[in-house]
């Protein structure tokens, strides 16, 4: 080996090891299902990146692997109240298509019952997970022993919240969703006169009765966030945590909030700016197919393919709805790639290609892919937005009447609804989107103005956790709102100091008036 050849040798040991020294120690506690999927598109950036990573799982996680070259784990076994698996999503699925048949102002009322009975199945869970991690000291030791740089969680339930303050973690947000609604209302003003509330199907253009209703739905929100979710963990806050430890201030204290929003599809509305949006973060150009799928797409012809999926929570619909669908898809020239889990319909046609898992990104970013049928996930609505596809929307649970609404607004989706499905209707949306060149010019305007931006937003993502990383936090970016009471933060005191004064400058003044009218009608009396 010459010089020159050792001197290279040596540069790049150099180079990694100093790599590997700036490299964080980053505790990670994810959620599971599709929260998952987009929480570990930034940890694969940050493993490049020469960061460690440790993840906090469940042991009776669904998609979180115990075994990964990617992170390192924890594992705990928590003492679940009630069973969240399989059965009780397929529940959920037959209660959401109920609820469609119902009219709108008895669905209200139901749909409120059952996210507040939701609620409580979901974050006694939570609770039974941080109460596992904080009552273990022999954990909770090691946990501090490994000097974490940073917690980054998704806080739909506030197992990671808590552990960062629990361990004196500087804290950053992946998130979508917090308690009981949007996270946006837990940290920017949030008016609901235009900011539609969560499963709302209402846009930030209202009627009077709409933002009637919107306002109801306020209330319930805030009803239901410190009436159902606050009391299960105020137990626990007691026992480990300094007397008058609230947890909405401290779900409230994240430095940096990676909220998994995009204006493009989002309604515009106020912000912090701690706030950082990375919506569409885990969309990547497509990348090659497996030879035989290769295959089937390029058999389509000129007329192109229609991808279907319902997401990693819903493998099937109930059969007369699947059955309907299928038979509509024999009916369309194109070729259809469907994943599906369950029975075979009978009805399935010849050019339809039944998998249990696709590469969706790949296909969507297939110049074959001519539409795609959606439940309405956001990842798969941003995959949508950034290979510009037009969806047909079936929404089935949680956000995702949300999503395709934000989507049919800006003409690039159509929404049916799965509860009273025909073949015939479907059959007609189907090629609706398919043939009116509207749908594809309005999604591919939304993708141009999603992409046309200075940092991409994994990497605008990456940037923040290693700021936060750099500077031990983010005290500076968080607002002073967070630490003021909610008559405070509405000048409420205010408002009644200034209501008081001029009261009693009134009542003074009269009495005053009083006085010196009974003064002078003395006088007068005198002199008479």
């Amino acid at each position: 080996m010459d010089l020159r050849s050792t001197q290279l040798s040596a540069l790049t040991c150099l180079l990694f090891v100093s790599c590997c020294c700036h490299g964080g120690n980053i505790l990670v506690l994810p959620e599971d299902g599709s929260h998952w999927v987009n929480m570990q598109v930034i940890m694969r950036n940050l493993h490049t990146r020469g960061h460690s990573l440790t993840v906090v799982r469940s042991s009776k996680s669904w998609y979180i692997q115990e075994n990964s070259s990617l992170y390192n784990t924890v594992t705990v076994n928590p003492t679940e109240t009630e069973d969240v698996g399989p059965d009780y999503f397929k529940m959920l699925i037959e209660r959401s298509l109920a609820l469609q048949r119902m009219s709108p102002f008895v669905r209200f009322f139901e749909q409120q019952k059952d996210i507040t009975n939701m609620l409580k199945v979901f974050h006694s869970g939570a609770l039974q997970m941080i109460s596992t991690i904080l009552d273990d000291a022999v954990l909770v030791e090691r946990l501090r022993d490994a000097k974490f740089d940073l917690l980054l969680t998704d806080p739909a339930f506030p197992i990671g919240v808590l552990l960062a303050n629990f361990l004196h973690l500087p804290l950053v947000y992946n998130v979508r969703w917090l308690n009981a609604g949007d996270a946006h209302m837990q940290i920017a003003p949030s008016p609901p006169s235009y900011i539609p509330m969560y499963n709302s199907l209402l846009h930030d253009q209202m009627s009077f009765m709409e933002r009637t209703e919107n306002f109801l739905r306020h209330l319930f929100s805030l009803l239901q966030e410190r009436c159902v979710i606050v009391p299960i963990y105020s137990e626990l806050l007691e026992r480990h945590f300094p007397p008058g430890t609230d947890l909405l201030s401290v779900q409230q204290s994240a430095d940096i909030w990676l909220m998994r929003v995009d204006f493009v599809f989002e309604f515009p509305r106020p912000t912090m700016p701690n706030v950082v949006y990375i919506g569409g973060f885990q969309c990547r150009p497509a990348q090659a197919l497996p030879e035989d799928l290769e295959e089937f797409m390029q058999s389509s012809g000129e007329h192109g393919v229609v991808i279907m999926s319902l997401g990693a929570v819903v493998g099937a619909l109930p059969k007369t709805i699947t059955e309907a669908i299928a038979t509509a898809f024999a009916e369309i020239p194109q070729k259809v790639v469907w994943r599906y889990h369950g029975e075979r319909p009978s009805t399935l046609g010849k050019n339809t290609l039944l998998l249990e898992w696709f590469p969706q990104n790949d296909l969507l970013g297939h110049p074959k892919t001519r539409v795609f049928v959606s439940h309405g996930g956001t990842n798969g609505i941003y995959e949508a937005i950034y290979h510009g596809v037009p969806v047909l929307a079936l929404p089935i649970l949680f956000d995702q009447f949300d999503n395709v609404l934000r989507l049919q607004v800006r003409g690039a989706a159509r929404v049916l609804q799965a509860a009273t499905l025909t073949s015939q209707e479907f059959l007609e949306g189907l090629k609706d989107v398919l043939e009116n060149p509207l749908y594809r010019s309005n999604i591919r305007k939304l993708s141009e103005l999603h992409r046309d931006q200075p940092l991409s937003p994994l990497d605008s993502a990456t940037f923040w956790i290693e700021y936060v990383m750099r500077h031990k936090g983010a005290a500076h970016l968080r607002s002073e709102a967070n630490n003021l009471s909610w008559y405070s933060y509405h000048n409420l005191d205010v408002l009644a100091f200034l209501l008081a004064f001029t009261v009693i400058a009134l009542l003074t003044s009269v009495y005053v008036c009083k006085l010196l009218c009974c003064r002078k009608s003395i006088k007068k009396r005198k002199v008479d």
